[in-house]
């Protein structure tokens, strides 16, 4: 799930890898773009867009895609500066996958709380049978207070299964996969906060895949 893999490879939740060939990857909410940077390097014949509201944290990181290929440069890469519920229209029905690597504040509230409209504009840059993955990892004790001004009390399995399927649905994703995973799975998302939290035992790895239908 974590790293787009070759097409002729079957689908395995226990690894998180989405295969879908060539196509394009978008990645909300992408913080310093290291997920969009890896995911473009190991992967030359796919698009990879980075979307998130501040730009700030991919300042350095926008550069270095511009250098030449053999500095680091990445001509496979790109990122714009958008906000979940205002994606851009150009991007409508071009994504094969989306990616939402720990999300934070109004984004975690969508995809946890099932927001229509958030999902429905995520639907909405998909093209037909993609699909979107969703990994957090919560502490409820650490992230108490955020997690009490998104009113979410819970993302258990049985959450996502009872509340957020119809939901997800509604929106025009079919949910084909959730999860709990172990933390020896943190170093395979390649994301910085994957990095900064894998040492927390306190923290809950859960993941959600869904196809756009």
């Amino acid at each position: 799930m974590a790293e787009p893999l070759d097409n002729s490879k079957p689908r395995n939740s226990k690894t998180l890898s989405i295969p879908t060939g060539e196509g394009i990857i978008i990645d909300i909410g992408t913080g310093d773009g290291t997920f969009v940077y890896h995911c473009a390097r190991l992967n030359p014949g796919k698009f990879v867009i980075g979307i998130d509201p501040n730009t700030r944290p991919l300042q350095k990181i926008s550069e270095k895609i511009y250098r030449k290929p053999d500095k680091g440069g990445l001509p496979n890469a790109l990122f714009l500066q958008a906000a979940v519920e205002d994606l851009p229209e150009e991007l409508n029905g071009v994504a094969d996958e989306i990616h939402v690597h720990f999300p934070w504040g109004n984004l975690l509230g969508a995809l946890v709380g099932g927001d229509l409209n958030v999902l429905k504009g995520l639907r909405k840059i998909c093209s037909d049978g993609a699909l979107l993955e969703v990994v957090t990892g919560l502490d409820e004790d650490r992230d108490r207070t955020e997690l009490e001004r998104l009113g979410i009390s819970d993302f258990s399995i049985s959450h996502i299964k009872q509340v957020l399927t119809p939901l997800y649905l509604e929106a025009g994703f079919k949910i084909t996969e959730c999860g709990n995973l172990p933390p020896s799975h943190w170093p395979k998302l390649h994301t910085s906060w994957a990095k900064r939290l894998k040492h927390s035992s306190t923290r809950s790895l859960t993941y959600v895949v869904a196809e756009a239908i």
